[in-house]
């Protein structure tokens, strides 16, 4: 059985699967990179398309190895019963805004990836794809890489529950709104 490791961009999915990569054992595939490597990959605009479907079949026949899949396209190509634990890395969207600037995202980019994440739309679909069950979100906003880590490892054991995240109520008592979302 594989795992997951997904979230939003900037979340650091990549660097928590490096390192549970090496701590588990198990290979990193790169839902991206898989993606790109395929040529699933249609430029529009901002945003790079990906055809999920087309993707969700290449890794359904490419991949059949336990490994740790990491990117934010997992619950919409990933089959529930080929995996164990889904970790939804999850972090606070004023600290994201900093990083999304780093990026050079545009404004546009950058309000729909912090929409997405003051909504939970990933944990959401990842408990729509794999159960509540299998799904445990992980707010790593104020968690160093090895605190991570931990939760990480506790949760592939069953050690813990999902974390309670509520970016909506905090967004909307500061009454900022219209910072992450157009409208």
């Amino acid at each position: 059985m594989s795992y997951v490791i997904t979230g939003n961009p900037g979340v650091g999915k990549h660097t928590i699967s490096k390192e549970l990569s090496k701590l588990v054992s198990l290979p990193m595939a790169d839902l991206n990179k898989i993606a790109q490597d395929f040529g699933l990959f249609e430029k529009n605009d901002e945003t790079n398309d990906v055809d999920v479907e087309k993707l969700a079949k290449i890794i359904q026949e490419k991949f059949s190895k336990p490994s740790i899949f990491v990117g934010h396209l997992a619950p919409y190509v990933l089959p529930s019963n080929k995996i164990k634990k889904v970790i939804v890395l999850r972090k606070n969207p004023y600290d994201l805004i900093k990083i999304y600037e780093e990026r050079g995202y545009s404004k546009n980019k950058i309000k729909d990836n912090l929409g997405s994440e003051v909504l939970g739309v990933i944990f959401h679909d990842a408990v729509n794809q794999f159960g509540a069950e299998k799904t445990v979100q992980i707010d790593v906003s104020t968690k160093n890489i090895s605190e991570t880590i931990k939760k990480v490892m506790d949760s592939f054991k069953g050690e813990i529950n999902t974390e309670q995240v509520d970016w909506l109520s905090i967004v909307s008592e500061k009454n900022d709104l219209k910072e992450f979302f157009a409208y």
